[in-house]
């Protein structure tokens, strides 16, 4: 009987970590044992997996708040980093009857940058056929974050004025996407050379951060969904209707221990004398979730932007840019056959 995320009789390639630092310093690609699921478990194939926040925060350990799950000298679960994912079941796990070996599925789970990771039953869905994976590895996190800012936190509804401070990123351009099928009129604030992919995204307006201060507009918001996180809260809330509500999805990441947590204190104080909402939030993995997105990918009403592949060795690059954070949309690594390549720039 196989043990609980137990380890098969073949190898496969995976990036590894053992300590904290830079992606190009301690990730090592190697060959390490084959997960076997477990029961409610599926051991899925991996084509494609994108690169999140999240990762970037394990695998550096920065701030040291992240630690706590993780070990706080040095990693002491998970070795194989990496959450989203795309690919094939090959097998599955006592008890799983949703899929079977074969299945195209995307979600998330952990070890994902590898060949192989054995996920639980409930963290992945069916693929959308009219996806590659490489497009289908770009949703879970960034596609989970801004459907629950927006509907759970945000409390969305058709016809708001909702604004997104930070476009163009992973989980801005699904925000922007997501809004405007709630029904929503949304502005999104972008730089430069963003400005043409926002506006092709559905934006009905938007702002240039380079050329005007959308809290300087004079106008007002009924949902302002915050993830650039680099504007006074004053500023923030000088913009947002009277009983508008303010999400706030990560933060300024200039205190090395406790990373944004600071600022969201501070604003979930200031909201208990305030008639505006202002929430900070995480988001959860969610099956159900999973799934309405999924159907808001077949139907077309949202697609993944994908401004870059990579291959599998080159992860540690993958990573450096995203820690950059000037990415457009998403960054995706490619594992295996069957990829498409670059497929959803906007």
């Amino acid at each position: 009987m196989a043990q609980p995320n137990g380890w098969g009789e073949t190898v496969m390639k995976a990036f590894v970590r053992h300590i904290y630092g830079a992606p190009e310093q301690v990730l090592e690609l190697t060959e390490v044992e084959r997960p076997t699921p477990a029961a409610g478990q599926v051991l899925v194939r991996v084509r494609a997996a994108s690169v999140n926040p999240v990762d970037w925060h394990e695998i550096t350990g920065a701030p040291y708040l992240v630690r706590i799950q993780q070990g706080f000298r040095r990693p002491a679960k998970h070795p194989v980093p990496g959450t989203d994912l795309a690919g094939v079941v090959e097998e599955v796990g006592t008890g799983v009857t949703r899929f079977k070996a074969g299945d195209e599925v995307f979600g998330m789970g952990s070890g994902t940058f590898a060949e192989y990771a054995a996920v639980r039953e409930g963290q992945v869905v069916a693929k959308p056929a009219n996806l590659t994976f490489e497009q289908a590895a770009a949703v879970p996190v960034a596609a989970i974050t801004a459907l629950q800012a927006l509907r759970g936190s945000g409390r969305i509804s058709a016809g708001q004025k909702v604004l997104v401070n930070g476009a163009s990123g992973g989980v801005g351009t699904f925000a922007v996407q997501i809004a405007k099928s709630f029904g929503a009129e949304v502005t999104a604030v972008c730089s430069s050379r963003n400005v043409d992919a926002a506006k092709a995204l559905g934006a009905d307006e938007v702002i240039d951060y380079t050329l005007a201060d959308f809290t300087r507009s004079g106008q007002q918001y009924d949902l302002i969904l915050d993830i650039a996180g680099n504007r006074p809260l004053a500023d923030r809330r000088s913009v947002l209707a009277a009983k508008g509500t303010l999400v706030v999805v990560g933060g300024p990441k200039d205190n090395r221990w406790i990373g944004p947590l600071g600022s969201l204190l501070r604003m979930l104080a200031v909201s208990v004398f305030s008639s505006q909402r202002l929430v900070g939030m995480l988001a959860k993995n969610n099956a159900d979730d999973l799934a309405t997105l999924a159907d808001l990918l077949e139907s077309g009403k949202v697609v993944p932007v994908v401004e870059k592949t990579y291959p599998l060795a080159e992860l540690p690059a993958a990573l450096t840019q995203l820690g950059g954070g000037h990415s457009q949309g998403k960054l995706v690594v490619t594992i295996g056959a069957g990829g498409a390549g670059d497929s959803s720039d906007i």
